[in-house]
């Protein structure tokens, strides 16, 4: 079986991870300042906070949002439960959004018009690497008043009008978890448009301490501050992740080919109506992070997604709309509450995408895709 996904991890990988172990073990150590240094620069932020974990992130975000029971949440309900825990923990009201079905973020229309008093935060993503309207989604925050957390977890080395995805948002949040372009296990990070949300976010990271002052020698002794928690990654961890950036162009470069070439083989087929293939708006450069197919019906998706298995193909689909999950039902929504979420969500496939496969598994997986629709193959 050809998998979904597979981290590329080399010698550099190993050597980092094993010079790591000799040190520091615990968060904070002279590899999460590499890691987050180079970061900071190969995406052109101006500062950034390694967690955990994406969900850590998100949760960190939650936190400086001081939000009150009752205050609401605009977000797609095409997310990954993460987006939605994140608020739901702080006692929030998630108020669900459609999404563009060009793009599978949510429709920035369709948000505005969930606007109410109540209104605290809009939470987009970036579907598949490509970014969100952020430019929209700020307006309608300016508008009322709202914050924006972008859970930006798929859109390392993605750009929006050539600004570094996440870096116009209040709050970005990123993932390195082993599915991710860039990979430590588990782990993530968070950027600041202000920087007293950052010395916040260090207290918070730490326990509710201020010991990153201690660190830096810019107290003599630290204390607990406010309410916190450990959002802190391992050493070792972030050793890995330093390792996977230094190889940052290596592997966008070798995950772009195998985009490419699906994108490029797979034109004749979206031009006979067959499904249609991820549509990259003017204002975005995606970082190829996985390439889908949105089929006709669920039931070709579904027909699709078996044959593509019983060729060895670890094809998949994406997230269950969490409006008609069951704890979005217990929210109160209904399926039918967002009719082009559920009906996009059902049509979307997932092909195999990662930096290390081999051109025959390539050529199987387009070949086998023109072979379900009685096509000759191609490569």
């Amino acid at each position: 079986m050809i998998p979904f996904c597979r981290p590329s991890i080399t010698q550099l990988e190993k050597d980092l991870m094993a010079e790591a172990a000799q040190g520091k073990l615990c968060g904070d150590g002279p590899f999460t300042a590499k890691a987050t240094s180079l970061f900071v620069e190969k995406q052109g932020l101006n500062n950034a906070l390694l967690t955990s974990s994406g969900t850590h992130a998100l949760e960190l975000a939650a936190l400086l949002c001081d939000l009150e029971p009752g205050d609401e949440v605009i977000l797609p309900s095409f997310t990954f439960s993460s987006t939605a825990n994140a608020f739901l923990l702080r006692g929030a009201k998630l108020v669900f959004c459609e999404i563009d079905p060009r793009t599978m973020n949510m429709d920035p229309e369709a948000a505005a018009a969930l606007v109410t008093e109540r209104t605290r935060v809009l939470a987009p993503i970036d579907y598949a690497g490509v970014p969100c309207d952020i430019d929209a989604f700020r307006e309608i925050a300016a508008k009322c008043g709202a914050l924006v957390v972008q859970d930006a977890a798929q859109g390392v080395g993605s750009k929006y009008k050539g600004r570094a995805c996440g870096v116009d948002a209040d709050f970005a949040c990123y993932s390195f978890h082993e599915t991710k372009n860039y990979v430590m296990g588990e782990g993530g990070a968070i950027t600041f448009r202000n920087t007293e949300h950052l010395h916040q976010a260090e207290i918070i990271r730490e326990k509710g301490t201020d010991r990153s002052k201690f660190y830096r020698g810019e107290v003599d002794k630290y204390s607990w501050q406010r309410s916190g928690s450990s959002f802190l990654p391992s050493d070792i961890l972030a050793a890995l992740l330093y390792a996977q950036l230094q190889r940052f162009d290596e592997i966008m470069d070798s995950r772009m080919h195998v985009w490419n070439t699906y994108h490029d083989n797979f034109k004749a087929l979206e031009e006979e109506g067959l499904f249609a293939r991820p549509y990259i708006p003017d204002y975005a450069q995606h970082n190829a992070h996985c390439y889908y197919l949105i089929l006709s019906s669920l039931e070709e998706r579904n027909a699709l997604l078996d044959y593509l298995r019983a060729q060895g193909v670890g094809a998949v689909f994406h997230y269950i709309p969490l409006h008609s999950a069951p704890a979005g039902i217990a929210q109160g929504y209904r399926k039918e509450d967002l009719p082009l979420t559920e009906e996009y969500a059902g049509r979307l496939l997932r092909l195999p995408l990662f930096s290390d496969m081999a051109e025959s598994d390539l050529s199987h997986i387009v070949n086998s895709v023109y072979s379900f629709f009685g096509k000759e193959a191609v490569l």
